[in-house]
């Protein structure tokens, strides 16, 4: 089932609360919205609509909900990225490939995992 599109905030915040969870909104607003300047009603707000598009789940525990993530951020990310290639770059992932060929600063970790890529994808090519 594919999820209603998220924004970077929303995408942002279901990042850190992967990484916290289960947390309250309180403990959400002061490690993740302080630092942002986003207020407590903010981060609710933020943290309710990603509860209704599926993406957070809450369960009330001793008199508090506690928000935990309902699938791993990389799926958001990976549909985050999939929107953004269709409806910003019209399915083409040439634009992107020009960015990153133009990127000044690409660390090791990342150009392994992009050679994985390729060899992955010239893989799937090969079986077809």
């Amino acid at each position: 089932m594919i999820k209603p599109s998220i924004g970077d905030q929303e995408l942002a915040l279901l990042h850190y609360l992967a990484e916290h969870e289960p947390a309250s909104v309180g403990e959400v607003a002061s490690g993740f919205g302080e630092p942002r300047g986003l207020a407590r009603s903010t981060v609710l707000t933020m943290m309710e609509r990603l509860r209704s598009k599926g993406y957070l789940r809450r369960r009330q525990a001793s008199g508090m909900y506690r928000y935990s993530t309902s699938t791993g951020p990389g799926e958001a990310m990976r549909q985050a990225v999939g929107q953004f290639v269709e409806n910003t770059l019209s399915g083409s992932v040439s634009p992107f490939v020009a960015w990153m060929s133009e990127k000044a600063e690409v660390s090791d970790h990342e150009l392994a995992e992009l050679e994985a890529l390729v060899n992955q994808l010239q893989s799937r090519r090969k079986e077809n």
